[in-house]
């Protein structure tokens, strides 16, 4: 998944975006709200981590405009603020959860999960995919009791068709959940880990739709 992190403070932020990136997502940590207007017209994230305190305004403000130009995004708050005005305000503007610093990073790594799968319209923990049990949360895969390791970039790849049951997700989709801002993209990176993981998890679960890009399901 790509994800947009708003935070100015170097520690926390480098602290989230390393945790986040450990999981097999693609960062892209700003710490401005000018440069995340221009991130988020370039991109299409698949969550938001955003501070409400920036050098250059309320986050609160941004959130609103997303919403008001039917970005549905999911956003989570992370905020030092404690006060029960701040967590209505948050929510009322739009967000979808709400994090005090400090923060565990476990607990944040639950929380995206959870706000994924609402908007993934899969709530439950374990997916369960013919032959394959599929558990996001513990990045745990099992097929007949025996466990299928995945890599972080592999995870990426199965996270984006996961949010997506039953869809076909374009390859360029596939690529901004890989990369996040710098990183060389090749021509042939979504064939060769779809191709990785078609070894692991079984041919027929991935399937190809010529000229889209690629779907999870059985063949008809």
């Amino acid at each position: 998944m790509r994800i947009l992190l708003i935070e100015d403070d170097a520690i926390l932020g480098e602290a989230v975006r390393d945790h986040v990136s450990a999981g097999g997502h693609a960062v892209d940590w700003v710490r401005r709200l000018e440069d995340a207007h221009a991130a988020t017209r370039a991109v299409n994230y698949g969550l938001v981590l955003l501070d409400l305190r920036l050098p250059d305004g309320n986050g609160i403000g941004f959130l609103k405009g997303l919403r008001e130009a039917g970005d549905r995004t999911p956003v989570i708050v992370l905020t030092a603020h404690d006060q029960i005005s701040d967590r209505i305000e948050g929510l009322n503007s739009g967000a979808d959860d709400y994090l005090v610093k400090p923060f565990n990073l476990g607990e944040l790594t639950a929380r995206m999960l959870a706000v994924t799968r609402r908007y993934g319209g899969n709530p439950s923990p374990v997916v369960r995919l013919g032959d394959l049990e599929i558990g996001p949360a513990d990045r745990r895969i099992t097929c007949d009791g025996r466990e299928i390791i995945l890599s972080g970039r592999e995870w990426a790849v199965l996270d984006v068709l996961l949010a997506r049951p039953g869809a076909t997700v374009s390859k360029g989709q596939i690529e901004e959940a890989l990369y996040a801002f710098g990183s060389e993209i090749e021509s042939n990176t979504v064939e060769v880990y779809v191709s990785r993981m078609r070894k692991k998890l079984g041919h027929a679960h991935i399937l190809t739709v010529r000229g889209v890009g690629y779907r999870l399901g059985m063949p008809a």
